[in-house]
């Protein structure tokens, strides 16, 4: 008796017909008979259907069904369809290519963002609103700046760098940001794990203890 496995069949485009189905619309295009190959499309419409009952609350549920029945076809199938015959493109668009930015970032560990938000204060005519976002601007940059250097940059530092990318139409002095601080802090160097201190009690402890019992021992 020969097997029949499912991995040596046909890739069924849409399992949840079934295999049967898919059989029928294999079928379908060994009909030579262009009427009569319509004819029995029609037929398999209506069973598939009738194993969809969910679809028939739809308004477009004809439509639909011949849909599915081109793409179990793999869209090879020639019949009269009373609706267009859609394609592999139709149902598988291929997406627009993004169109990616030319232009370069002045500074990468910033980003571009932080460029754009400068460069839009240019034309602010609020000094105390262009002041205080600076202030948090210049806060970001700090913290950025520490992730990529791994050290704080001074305020001068800061202050270079709005003023280059806001093509010299920011210019700041240091005493506008001398209460900037940074939110990262350094570990200091005497940092030590909390499980090496209970570590050496445990040891001191330990050793405490055992000094005591050779001593009453030694009693």
């Amino acid at each position: 008796m020969e097997k029949n496995y499912n991995y040596t069949r046909r890739k069924m485009f849409l399992p949840e017909y079934g295999r049967h189905i898919h059989e029928m619309v294999d079928y379908l295009g060994e009909i030579e008979d262009r009427t009569e190959r319509t004819r029995q499309a029609y037929i398999v419409i209506d069973v598939m259907g009738n194993l969809n009952p969910l679809l028939r609350d739809t308004s477009d549920i004809a439509h639909k069904l011949w849909d599915h029945l081109f793409i179990m076809s793999d869209f090879s199938l020639d019949v009269d369809s009373p609706y267009p015959i859609p394609s592999r493109k139709d149902l598988r668009p291929e997406p627009e290519k993004l169109a990616y930015p030319k232009k370069n970032m002045m500074f990468k560990h910033y980003g571009k963002s932080v460029e754009r938000m400068i460069n839009s204060l240019k034309d602010n005519p609020d000094p105390v609103a262009v002041e205080e976002t600076l202030e948090n601007i210049a806060r970001y940059m700090r913290t950025k700046s520490y992730e990529y250097n791994q050290e704080h940059p001074n305020n001068e530092v800061i202050i270079n760098d709005i003023k280059r990318m806001s093509r010299g139409g920011i210019v700041l002095d240091e005493a506008a940001l001398g209460s900037l601080k940074s939110e990262y802090r350094q570990p200091s160097a005497g940092f030590q794990k909390k499980g090496g201190g209970k570590g050496g009690k445990n040891q001191k402890n330990r050793g405490g203890g055992g000094g005591g019992q050779q001593q009453r021992r030694g009693r």
